[in-house]
């Protein structure tokens, strides 16, 4: 059963949820890859508010590549979490909701997400073009210059996740090699 998921993201939905559960997420999400996260961390620092309201946003890990004539956008899939985790603690103590990516998170990453009650989202590598089919308006609202990394506001109806790690800090990596260790 998928659970439907409205973008952004409540508290209550966020507890909610569970490692393992498929969600279908509808409403608004942003991209930001490695050099947003490092632009906007860092210029926050220097005293500059983010770029985006960071309350219960999701950003999706991904940096898609140009659309073709009359297309939304072109792939889109997912990257790396890991490369944004040295950023993500503080932008979720800022207020960040979730998280879409692939690959699993380091230690200060799961406390941030125990800590505000958050969530990271899985999405399929490999799936870009397929998952390009539920984005139905892009639009660059931040760090122009940085191409495919520019932060993007993405408008998606029934983006396929999976619950990767819950608020709990229950890890779905961990969970399904644990079932291995056994045999």
């Amino acid at each position: 059963m998928e659970i439907k998921v409205n973008a952004p993201i409540s508290k209550e939905t966020a507890t909610s949820l569970k490692a393992g559960d498929s969600v279908l997420i509808s409403g608004t999400i942003y991209t930001a890859r490695d050099a947003a996260h490092e632009r906007m961390t860092r210029l926050h620092s220097e005293g500059e508010m983010y770029p985006i309201d960071l309350k219960d946003q999701i950003i999706y890990y991904a940096g898609p590549c140009p659309a073709k004539p009359g297309e939304v956008i072109g792939s889109c899939g997912p990257t790396t979490a890991g490369r944004m985790d040295a950023y993500t603690p503080e932008l979720l103590d800022n207020g960040l909701g979730a998280m879409i990516g692939k690959g699993a998170r380091s230690k200060d990453v799961v406390e941030a997400i125990k800590r505000n009650k958050c969530v990271y989202f899985g999405a399929v590598g490999g799936a870009g073009a397929l998952i390009a089919e539920c984005i139905k308006k892009a639009e660059v609202v931040a760090y122009d210059d940085l191409g495919t990394e520019a932060i993007r506001k993405l408008e998606v109806i029934d983006f396929p996740a999976v619950v990767l790690m819950d608020c709990e800090g229950n890890d779905l990596y961990e969970q399904g090699q644990s079932r291995f260790r056994k045999i």
